[in-house]
């Protein structure tokens, strides 16, 4: 029987993709995704005309995922694409939950889910070394996701003393929640205290910016940039921002 597999793309640039990933896409009948997505894996669907490509907007997940796990059970086999890795934000869970809802008779194979470089590892890259120890990841979106809870995450997150990773940390119609989880976290860490921000990352238009907490939203962010605010030991030293682990630091006079 056919099956779909769910397969995370990186961040955006291929030399960021891994092998296994490329492999799945380059053998799938049809390929379903994010039309902004899709354009980014243009080129491993050049020259096969024979392949199925359903592509659709934002908004509209479970319509994509719905025609994905149709297709697959029609006896062809079909890969969902998702920018980063498919588990972290991504669409894995929603197509799991679509082909375990099809009665078992008429389930197609599940072929499991292809990991990815997530955004928040092609961030911490780009900035130099700010996940070196515990961190928490939270989505500012709160289209699925109630704001209060959202903030409590962010409090607690903050209280823990946490490395935090924003993601869709602000749009055009979200401008003000970045500013209040920035009021909630400088009730537990300092102004100074790191923050980085890099948009687009490992796509050719990539910009990096490492400011404060207290200054870091007048930055430019939008939907394509990523937030990571260090925690009471992170610093930036000669451009690169890092939270040391903690090595050996008496012994070596780190």
């Amino acid at each position: 029987m056919a099956g779909i597999t769910v397969v995370g793309i990186g961040p955006g640039s291929l030399l960021d993709m891994t092998p296994r990933a490329r492999a799945a896409i380059e053998r799938a009948e049809v390929v379903a995704g994010y039309t902004t997505y899709i354009r980014l894996i243009e080129p491993l669907l050049a020259g096969q005309s024979d392949k199925e490509v359903i592509g659709t907007g934002m908004m509209q997940e479970i319509d994509r995922c719905r025609m994905a796990v149709e297709a697959a059970a029609s006896g062809k086999e079909t890969v969902v694409v998702s920018s980063g890795d498919a588990g972290v934000y991504g669409m894995a869970g929603l197509v799991l939950e679509l082909v375990l809802q099809k009665d078992a008779a008429k389930r197609p194979n599940f072929g499991g889910v292809i990991a990815g470089v997530s955004a928040v590892n092609a961030v911490a890259s780009v900035l130099g070394a700010p996940l070196m120890h515990d961190f928490a990841v939270i989505s500012l979106s709160d289209l699925l996701t109630p704001w209060e809870t959202i903030c409590k995450r962010a409090e607690m997150a903050a209280a823990g003393d946490f490395v935090i990773a924003l993601y869709n940390p602000k749009s055009k119609k979200r401008v003000q929640q970045i500013e209040e989880i920035r009021r909630i976290v400088l009730k537990h860490r300092a102004p100074e205290t790191p923050v980085g921000i890099v948009t687009a990352a490992s796509r050719a238009e990539q910009s990096k910016a490492i400011s404060t907490l207290a200054d870091f939203t007048k930055e430019p962010i939008n939907m394509f940039s990523l937030v990571i605010i260090g925690n009471s030991q992170t610093y930036v030293k000669e451009g690169w921002m890092l939270t040391p682990r903690g090595y050996g630091r008496k012994e070596s006079g780190l």
